[in-house]
């Protein structure tokens, strides 16, 4: 009997000292990661005129840390384009937002996280989609330049689902105030591809003072191409204007 009762006590004080052991552990800091972006769609907008580039513009997207909570001090907010990119980091105890420049097209799947003090990261993936918008602008010429656009993402991100082409070409009146001496232009609109295949291709007959356009959509976003103009008969000078976005699936 008196054996039993000396067992029990060692195991009693045997149990409190695991228990002891046990609650000074440091347990393993939990961080509820939650970013937002401000958007997760934009375009970049060039510009051109006369063959040569005017303007462009970038896309800023502005991410939202403030949300994210840990049970451990956070040290660090950070996000990774994933394009080659060094990562942006920012003080998580003096802010909470990260502003980061887009510059070419395609899908990113950026990388967002959050770094506490014993080290423990926390990843967030979020999407953003940046498609391409050219505009395209000649004014009385003879010889339309040719119009160059490369759909292959420089990310290595997934390709565009399509290119919208959206042109116009206006045969302006050399006589605005007599009819006599009027003439017609006959021109043909391709797309080419790299080993100058014609992809698509549209006839047209445009009367004097009158315009004429071509609207389609090209599936082939794997090679760069060419949007080009040629006179088939008529030598006025025209006007052209082309759009080309560049768009990716939602």
């Amino acid at each position: 009997m008196e054996q039993s009762k000396y067992a029990l006590v060692v195991l009693l004080l045997l149990g409190s000292c695991l228990s002891g052991c046990l609650s000074e552990s440091p347990s393993k800091a939990s961080i509820s990661l939650n970013v937002s972006a401000d958007s997760y769609n934009g375009t970049l907008f060039e510009s051109y005129a006369d063959g040569e580039k005017i303007s462009s513009t970038n896309l800023t997207v502005e991410f939202d840390f403030s949300l994210t909570s840990s049970s451990s001090q956070l040290v660090t907010f950070g996000l990774d384009t994933m394009d080659g990119r060094e990562p942006v980091t920012i003080n998580a105890m003096n802010d909470s937002l990260i502003q980061v420049e887009f510059f070419n097209h395609g899908i990113y799947d950026v990388t967002a996280f959050a770094i506490d003090e014993q080290n423990v990261q926390k990843n967030q993936t979020i999407s953003i989609h940046v498609e391409l918008s050219i505009d395209w602008v000649e004014s009385n010429t003879y010889e339309p330049k040719a119009l160059a656009f490369d759909p292959i993402p420089l990310n290595g991100g997934p390709n565009p689902s399509m290119i919208e082409v959206n042109s116009v070409v206006e045969n302006p009146s050399l006589l605005e105030e007599f009819e006599t001496g009027a003439q017609s232009v006959q021109i043909t609109w391709n797309i080419v591809d790299e080993q100058n295949d014609v992809c698509q291709k549209k006839t047209t007959q445009i009367q004097d003072g009158d315009s004429g356009d071509w609207y389609t959509i090209h599936f082939n976003t794997y090679q760069a191409h060419q949007l080009t103009i040629s006179y088939d008969d008529g030598q006025d000078s025209i006007n052209v204007h082309h759009s080309l976005p560049l768009l990716y699936e939602d």
